[in-house]
This record gives C-alpha cells, structure tokens and sequence, in this order.
C-alpha cells in the first residue's frame, strides 16, 4: 500500500471534525449554558464544519486526479509502435509505463497524442498535489490540410472516464484558483506511415516524441 498525503490530510481533516462536533455537542447540551460556554461550543461547531468541507474538498481532488500521473521531471509517457497497413492508414499500438497497451487503426500520415496537464500552487506540495498529467486522445493527422479537411478523421480516447473532471470544475469553480496554478493541453505528433517506434515523453513544458532507433541486427 502506498502513502497518499491526500488520504492522510483528508483522514485528519475527518477525525478533527468528529472531536471538534463531539465537543460542540457537550458543550451545547451541558447545563447550565453559560456564555462563554455557548461561545466555545459555536465556535467548536463552526470548526467541525470548516474541516469537514476541507476534507470533502480534498478527497474530490483526490478523486479527480485517478488517472493522472505525477510528473517532477521529463518522464516516459507512453510508447508507440507504428504499422502501415494501406494507403494513408495505419496502425498505432500505444503501450503505457505501466504495461497496458491497446491497439488503434489510424487515418492519415502522422499520428498525434495529446495531454492534459495540471500544475498547483507550489504550497498544495505540502498536500501531496504536484504537476500531474492525463494522456486525453490519439488522432490521425493528414499532413495536407486538404486531406484534413476532405478525407476520414479517426480519434480515441486514451484517459478514462471520471466521476469527477477537476479541468471543467477549474473553469466553473473560480475559487480552485489558489490550488491549481495553471491548466493547460499539449499535443505532438510525428510520422506513422512506416514500421517504426516512438517514445512521446512528458515534461512540466509539455509533450515531445523521439524515435527509437531499431535496434542493430547481429552479424556473423
């Protein structure tokens, strides 16, 4: 099991919570209620509240970032092999760090992938919320714009579906502007008409891809 700070901070803002309710509880029901007494049980109760909303608010970014990866460097975000398999057409297997891979019959002369990438405010680090990256779709890309416009398009989704999209909640909840220092999509892309594989690698300025060179036959 790994260590989430998220779950640890939202555990934490749980449990203070449930001690600062329990106390606004006794407080409030303890005779006689004196002012002071009322006062401290208020404020208790007030607090129980604070730190449940934070806790609620925690646990929603964890769970809008399941399928987000952390990204402190240039990392590898995903391979790609490439066959052609007719005119303006061909296939793209994509196989990610952690081994799944998936298959997609393409349309055009390049393939193109794009991601969604987060990066917070460098205090949420305390929380454990870092530049994060979503690999979003694959496409078929003409390198004529007459082709683009006139021939088949093809895209797939890469990322899965989310209960909750912390981009659209970006855009609708102004308040997440001190959290999330900038939201932003990258896309590369690069030939696929012929037998080859590509590394696309991720970095805090966005998506680039470099062919790996085929490895050398042996000789003798």
């Amino acid at each position: 099991m790994t260590f989430d700070p998220l779950q640890l901070a939202a555990g934490a803002c749980a449990l203070g919570a449930a001690l600062s309710a329990a106390l606004a509880i006794v407080l409030l029901r303890r005779r006689p209620r004196g002012v002071a007494r009322l006062g401290v049980g208020a404020l208790s109760l007030l607090l129980a509240l604070v730190l449940l909303a934070g806790g609620a608010l925690i646990a929603v970014i964890g769970v809008g970032l399941s399928g987000y990866r952390a990204l402190t460097r240039e990392d590898l975000a995903a391979t790609v092999h490439t066959t052609p398999i007719g005119p303006q057409s061909f296939e793209a297997r994509i196989v990610l760090p952690d081994g799944s891979e998936a298959n997609y019959r393409l349309s055009g002369d390049q393939f193109a992938i794009e991601a969604r990438i987060l990066k917070w405010h460098p205090w949420a680090n305390l929380l454990g919320l870092h530049t994060a990256y979503e690999l979003d779709r694959v496409t078929g890309r003409y390198v004529s714009i007459e082709d683009e416009r006139a021939r088949p398009r093809t895209v797939f989704p890469l990322a899965p579906a989310h209960r909750v999209d912390l981009f659209a909640w970006r855009a609708k909840l102004p308040w997440l502007a001190p959290l999330v220092d900038a939201e932003y999509g990258s896309s590369t892309f690069t030939r696929g008409d012929r037998d080859a594989a590509y590394e696309v690698r991720v970095s805090t300025t966005g998506l680039l891809v470099r062919e790996i060179p085929p490895t050398p036959s042996p000789t003798g």
